[in-house]
């Protein structure tokens, strides 16, 4: 059902991000003259189709992996005498430029209504507040504390810990001088740490930016009270029960569920005695974890549990509420920063700066959308917002084959008043070709790697 939900969801998400880059296309193309003869997503055998007053057949086709507009075109086939006014080949190259920009631009017009809708909801974070910095990190290095309350990297504020996450991620494969800026509980005075960094996690697969500056944020204590133990697990088979408090395990006491669960996961195939409060009385429950073997390669031990967790102080929760008017200038300046940081990532993968490992395929995007849809609509919206940022970004890149090539060669057109030749358009259709085709081929590569 896990997977049938995740394909689901990834094509919801594929659908609309598909359809809305396709409608820009269609919508400007209507509005420059130039008669649609179909818009289709998906490719392959059309399954439904219907025409409009205007001739245009709208269809739903069998390959849902991307879809397309198809206009009147004279480099496609004869034309009509009484209809080449409304051929693609025949308007101003202009009109052609808004056209092909316009499927870009949708997406970064979808990517702001999505943000603003999320924004319009409100939104929560946790503050980002050092529980424990690890020896020699980066962190370490610039002098961070445990208690310190993180307020910004490299003057870029980080009122939560997704804005800290962002602000990281921004110095991946960077090298040069990263600075905090922080400051104590009950204290407005700032102190401002540097470090150095060196292509700082360039050969990371997939980076994790607290973790690796070497940061362990703040989060409310963990009990040893199980809340959930899940069905058909070791543990419901050994009759642990939700409401159990562990007091002993093989003899031994923890005092926190990160060193409990680390010793039950080092631990896979082996007996161990497990010790519970129940309803005051003590009881001795014999468990063997389960043996999991992790997208790393390593086994571990599972018996299948989850702690009861503290709620969050509201002193440690920023919670931020948008009026209509605020949420979509929001929408806009998140939109704004993530093309940007969509671009950076880019250029820093064509320098080296960054592993080629990072690039994900449909199986990672289908795994993405399917967990953010189980965490909520915002947390959908805000992931199609990024992937509608990431669409129309990569479709803007100067190769041929992508919106960006005939944007190109139409710029050329403009500049020299006359098209690119049918031969250098044909090579650069190859090329173009031949590179979209290596980096999908990647992209699956990577996403089977991670399987």
């Amino acid at each position: 059902m896990d997977f049938i939900q995740t394909v689901i969801w990834a094509l919801v998400a594929l659908g609309v991000l598909v359809s809305f880059h396709e409608y820009g296309h269609f919508l400007v193309a209507r509005l420059c003259g130039v008669k649609v003869l179909r818009f289709s997503v998906g490719f392959g055998r059309r399954l439904v189709s219907r025409y409009d007053r205007h001739g245009t057949e709208f269809t739903l086709s069998a390959i849902p992996l991307g879809g397309y507009v198809k206009m009147l075109d004279e480099r496609e086939g004869p034309v009509r005498e009484d209809e080449l006014h409304m051929a693609f080949n025949r308007k101003s190259v202009w009109a052609r430029m808004a056209i092909v920009a316009a499927g870009p631009f949708a997406n970064f017009l979808l990517a702001i209504v999505f943000f603003w809708v999320v924004f319009m909801g409100g939104t929560a974070g946790p503050v980002p507040i050092v529980q424990s910095v690890e020896a020699g990190s980066v962190a370490a290095r610039a002098g961070l504390e445990p208690g310190q309350e993180i307020i910004a990297v490299d003057g870029e504020s980080t009122p939560t810990w997704q804005a800290l996450n962002w602000q990281l991620a921004n110095r991946l494969g960077d090298s040069g001088t990263i600075e905090f800026s922080v400051r104590y509980p009950d204290s407005e005075l700032e102190y401002h740490m540097e470090a150095d960094i060196d292509r700082w996690m360039s050969g990371k697969e997939v980076p994790d930016p607290v973790k690796e500056v070497g940061l362990e944020l703040w989060t409310p204590p963990i009990t040893m009270v199980l809340s959930q133990v899940t069905a058909d697990s070791p543990a419901e088979s050994a009759g642990l029960r939700a409401g159990d408090r562990i007091v002993l395990t093989d003899g031994r006491t923890f005092d926190d569920w990160g060193s409990w669960s680390a010793y039950v996961r080092a631990r896979p195939g082996e007996e161990i005695l497990v010790e519970v409060e129940r309803d005051g009385t003590s009881l001795e429950i014999p468990v063997v974890p389960r043996e999991v073997t992790l997208e790393s390669g390593e086994s571990v031990g599972q018996i299948g549990v989850l702690p009861v967790a503290e709620s969050w102080p509201e002193d440690k929760v920023r919670t931020y509420h948008y009026g209509v008017g605020g949420a979509f200038a929001k929408g806009l300046q998140e939109t704004w920063e993530k093309t940007l940081f969509t671009l950076n990532s880019l250029k820093k993968l064509l320098l080296g700066q960054l592993s080629t490992k990072n690039l994900s395929g449909p199986i990672t995007i289908a795994k993405v959308a399917g967990s953010s849809a189980e965490a909520g609509w915002q947390s959908f919206l805000s992931l199609l917002a990024l992937l509608s940022i990431s669409l129309g970004v990569l479709n803007l890149l100067p190769i041929p084959v992508l919106d960006g090539g005939h944007l190109l060669y139409y710029g050329i057109e403009a500049i020299k008043g006359s098209p690119v030749s049918e031969r250098v358009q044909m090579i650069g259709l190859q090329v173009g070709m031949a590179v979209v085709l290596g980096i999908m081929g990647l992209a699956l590569y990577n996403d089977i790697l991670r399987l």
